[in-house]
């Protein structure tokens, strides 16, 4: 099972970072590489078991299912059901923790799913850098100005 981890601090309050994150389906709205997402048969986005289908801005479309959250953790899991990426039980969660001294946020983001042995640790590099650091550095960005 291959496994990927990426982190960030970001200058803001944790409470102003999950009012951005929160939404399953803001991703257009504080990631760079998608272009469009929408919840299907108009649940509500943080519906448990709610499923959003988005296109990347290469074009790629995913489907992922939310499997939990947490105001109080202030922390998301969600899994893929489809994707152009050929993985398999990927399961990431995406998570913030307050750093009370400086009023900042740690922000971190995970990973485990099943590929090909041969394609696994290009899946993960590019998963790690094009998604998970792409994401957490334009929410860094967001915050810095």
């Amino acid at each position: 099972m291959a496994k990927i981890y990426s982190s960030a601090v970001i200058p803001a309050p944790a409470t102003a970072v999950w009012a951005v994150v929160r939404d399953f389906n803001a991703l257009p709205a504080w990631t760079p590489f998608v272009a469009e997402s929408r919840i299907e048969q108009n649940k509500p986005p943080d519906q448990i078991g709610c499923i959003r289908n988005f296109r990347l801005k290469d074009g790629g479309r995913i489907r992922e299912r939310l499997l939990a959250l947490s105001d109080y953790e202030m922390s998301f899991e969600y899994s893929i059901l489809e994707s152009p990426m050929g993985v398999e039980n990927y399961v990431a969660e995406f998570r913030l923790i307050p750093v009370t001294d400086l009023d900042h946020t740690f922000a971190e983001w995970t990973a485990e799913f099943d590929a090909a042995p041969e394609r696994e640790a290009g899946l993960v590099l590019s998963i790690g850098r094009d998604v998970f650091a792409a994401g957490l550095g334009a929410l860094k960005a967001r915050f810095s100005r």
